[in-house]
């Protein structure tokens, strides 16, 4: 793995070296610390093949005498020739790398998520949002995903996957959000033009035309209180160029397809393809990534593409990619070229080190599944969060919990609870402190309770906070969990403080603009009772039923096909 120090957009000669080919003409002779080895790397501990690790021999010998002097003298010249030479190629090759990226903010709306806090060796897990966009701004994306018509409009994010890696970095987790679920959507401003868009409550693919990426990102965030560190989108030419460049991944259908327009169904991905296993790339991965009616739904979809994924990452892992560097080149090149980032992330030098840690995960420790989910009340074609389910997997993430039971017994021992965030002291007495209760208890398929703000006020009341009032002011309103919300740092203990009188967890302590003092929002995870209900830990590996949950390692994994679509 490489190391994790960043030095800046301009690496030194190391930080390139495996990305760099031969220079023309260069010995293949070891030279002295640093001279080039057979396979293009550098010699001694900080080059190589951008592990860490040293492939060759330092080489260097030394003379005695006239001879000996000269010899040195010469090895000296040699030695500057050839590290300035490739330190030159190193440089614009990583500048061209640099210039293929474009690169956007992190968050373009108001995303109340806080970090994990580290674990026992000091550890953190990473989030990374990928999205894929239906963008077809571009006369390749029009030739690929059809519908000219749309040709100037917003992009919607029709493929949205959060992954999850562990702060250890032994498992990793992709969690599918299908693109049809009704989610609350937050004030966003769009980074490009500035506009300003309300909040709203409607489908989650519309997110990122209300601000971009960041948009989508601060989105998750409010669903499912998990902080993101990187978002990371692609369109269609890009998944044909990065399949192209990966060289193809295997797929299987148990029966004939063909995902086409039918008398019932406009439209389709034209996936045609025989039963069995096949390897696609290029425009049929596409196809594939694209194909739902033949599928059955927008759910099975979630699966083909979660099948398609674990399938890349065996074939990158069998194919040692990231030690060939011919092929990491290419890969590299169509990277840069497909991938849009957000800014933080936007160098070859940090990609590559995020390709390596995704890297180091054992296939049989990344598991995928999609988000628990039940039909929408308001919309049949749609889907909305199932309470219970969800919040089981959005509380595994926070919290680092493995989403497989294939890790030992000390690794989940290591593990410290999203919950366990610092404390600050109150600003002021609790007698002295305004706290305003709103009733957020409906959901999906159950009307808020009655009465929930002013029992909860009460309750505060009588722990001391005798200024506790109900807010009667606002239209009722839905959240999966309780949080306690406050507007600036100085009132963050006095949030704490009031979190703790009633058992619930520090984690669920939010700093946001939405209010203007500290402000219980009561959810659907507290409907009845005057104390916080106690939740057991979830264990490695617990998954909810519906979760359709994939391993990594499974290669018998294989698509039914629904009937109309076979052939």
């Amino acid at each position: 793995m490489t190391r994790s120090d960043v030095r800046g957009e301009v690496p030194a000669v190391e930080d390139t070296m495996s990305l760099v080919p031969k220079a023309p003409g260069t010995p293949d002779r070891p030279g002295p610390e640093g001279g080039r080895h057979k396979d293009g790397s550098t010699g001694g501990s900080t080059g190589g093949s951008g592990d860490g690790s040293s492939d060759g021999p330092n080489g260097g010998r030394s003379g005695t005498g006239g001879r000996g002097r000269r010899a040195l003298r010469w090895s000296a010249t040699v030695l500057s020739v050839v590290v300035l030479g490739t330190a030159g190629a190193g440089y614009l090759y990583y500048q061209h790398l640099n210039g293929n990226i474009h690169k956007g903010e992190r968050s373009s709306g108001d995303a109340k998520a806080r970090k994990t806090a580290a674990n026992a060796a000091g550890q953190t897990p990473m989030n990374i949002l990928l999205i894929g966009s239906d963008s077809r701004n571009s006369d390749e994306n029009v030739k690929l995903g059809g519908a000219k018509y749309d040709r100037g409009s917003p992009p919607l994010g029709d493929v949205q996957m959060l992954i999850h890696l562990s702060a250890d970095r032994k498992s990793a987790a992709m969690v599918s959000i299908p693109r049809d679920t009704r989610v609350d959507i937050p004030k966003c401003t769009d980074p490009k033009t500035g506009k300003v868009y309300p909040a709203t409550n409607t489908i989650i693919n519309e997110s990122l035309a209300r601000g971009g990426a960041g948009c989508t990102l601060a989105t998750w965030e409010n669903l499912t209180g998990v902080y993101i560190d990187h978002w990371i989108t692609i369109d269609f030419s890009g998944v044909v160029n990065m399949a192209d460049a990966i060289g193809g991944v295997d797929v299987c259908v148990k029966q004939n397809v063909w995902d086409r327009p039918t008398a019932a169904v406009p439209g389709g991905s034209g996936l045609k393809m025989t039963a069995g296993t096949h390897k696609v790339k290029g425009k049929k991965a596409l196809q594939w990534l694209r194909t739902r009616h033949a599928w059955g739904s927008d759910l099975m979809r979630a699966r083909a593409q979660h099948m398609y994924l674990n399938s890349m990452i065996r074939t990158l892992k069998g194919q040692n990619v990231f030690t060939d560097t011919g092929r990491l080149m290419d890969l590299a090149e169509a990277a840069t070229k497909s991938l849009t980032v957000s800014e933080e992330i936007g160098t070859p030098k940090k990609l590559y080190d995020l390709a390596m840690q995704l890297k180091s995960v054992p296939t049989n420790r990344i598991t995928s599944l999609t988000m628990p989910n039940v039909q929408d009340s308001q919309n049949t074609d749609h889907v909305v969060p199932d309470a219970v389910g969800a919040d089981k997997i959005w509380r595994m993430l926070r919290d680092d919990v493995a989403l497989d039971k294939n890790g030992s017994a000390k690794e989940s021992e290591k593990k410290t609870p999203a919950s366990a965030q610092p404390t600050k002291e109150p600003s002021v007495s609790a007698g002295s402190l305004g706290v305003l209760v709103r009733n957020a208890t409906g959901s999906a398929t159950e009307a808020p309770v009655g009465g929930r703000a002013r029992t909860l006020a009460q309750e505060l009341a009588a722990k001391g906070y005798g200024r506790a009032a109900a807010d009667t002011s606002a239209a009722a309103e839905s959240v999966e969990k309780t949080v306690v919300q406050y507007p600036s740092a100085d009132l963050e203990g006095d949030a704490q403080a009031v979190a703790k009188a009633l058992g619930i967890p520090t984690g669920q302590v939010q700093q946001t603009t939405d209010v203007s003092g500290v402000t219980l929002v009561v959810g659907a995870d507290w409907r009845d009772g005057t104390a916080y209900p106690k939740q057991s830990k979830p264990k490695a590996g617990d998954l909810p039923d519906n979760a359709d949950a994939i391993n990594g390692s499974d290669t018998k994994q294989c698509m039914d096909v629904y009937a109309p679509y076979r052939w």
